[in-house]
């Protein structure tokens, strides 16, 4: 069996159906039915039931998923290991949100190479979700996230502490969240924080996942939203927005995230460098 199948059989479970497989691994619906059938008749099993619905395994397609979860993990380490450049003894990869990369992972690949010579560097930029599913795959070794949720066997570790605050173009700093408040999808925990502290707020107008794009709707449309401190900082000092005081602020700390199982010498020389620029960070980004 290649590695290719049991990609492919992990991507049919994630999306749920073999169009949508096909379209995340730039495949044919074709190729793809013919991996998994090729797959099944090594197995000699069915692997999915296949209906309008999507694809949905079978006993043996989820006694399966384990073990090409282990397959795809082992075969990658194998790759980064074998493909090491001249004098570097190991690897790791590394994956951050988009805002942080500038400066703080940044800074973290400046110091690695000073102080981590012996070791090569993979980076990875994607969204939260994704980066914790490839933690957990063991695709990557760890991440570099606001807020992440909880997961089994996952170590997460606080490196900066961040906060959501209320900013408002208002001159004043007392707008309340009325017509011109811009809700930010902030994640679950903002979500249940937010709704306890305003049980009676009406549902906004405009409403977003993207806080970059809230905070330009506002500097150009006027109006009150939840931002990190680290975007809002050279906004509030160029007097464009003004805190709204009498608000709640919320957690949105920056942690490092990576499996219980992994080299522990390996995550400790990795995590040094990032204590180290967090102790530095001034939390400022480009978003």
């Amino acid at each position: 069996m290649d590695i290719s199948s049991a990609r492919t059989f992990l991507e049919v479970i994630k999306t749920g159906s073999f169009v949508g497989a096909a379209e995340n691994l730039n495949l044919t619906q074709t190729a793809v039915s013919a991996r998994i059938r090729v797959l099944e008749e090594q197995l000699d099993r069915p692997l999915f039931t296949r209906n309008k619905a999507g694809a949905r395994l079978t006993a043996a397609g989820e006694q399966f998923q384990r073990y090409a979860t282990t397959l795809v993990q082992v075969w990658e380490r194998a790759r980064h290991q074998v493909a090491l450049p001249a004098g570097r003894e190991k690897v790791v990869t590394i994956g951050g949100e988009h805002s942080l990369w500038n400066p703080m992972l940044r800074d973290w690949l400046v110091w690695m190479r000073r102080d981590c010579v012996d070791v090569a560097v993979r980076t990875r930029i994607d969204v939260a979700d994704r980066l914790m599913e490839q933690v957990q795959d063991g695709l990557i070794d760890l991440a570099v996230l606001y807020a992440p949720p909880r997961a089994p066997g996952i170590v997460a570790e606080l490196l900066v502490e961040e906060k959501l605050v209320a900013a408002t173009t208002h001159p004043g700093g007392d707008e309340s969240l009325c017509d011109n408040y811009v809700y930010v999808d902030w994640g679950s925990d903002f979500a249940a924080s937010h709704h306890a502290a305003f049980p009676d707020a009406a549902s906004p107008v405009v409403s977003t996942n993207y806080g970059p794009l809230a905070m330009d709707y506002i500097l150009e449309s006027g109006g009150t939203g939840y931002f990190r401190m680290a975007a809002l900082r050279p906004h509030l000092e160029a007097g464009q927005l003004h805190l709204v005081k009498s608000k709640p602020h919320f957690s949105y700390s920056i942690y490092g995230v990576y499996s219980a199982k992994a080299d522990e010498e390996l995550m400790e020389r990795v995590r040094s460098g990032l204590r180290f620029v967090a102790s530095n960070f001034d939390a400022r980004s480009d978003d």
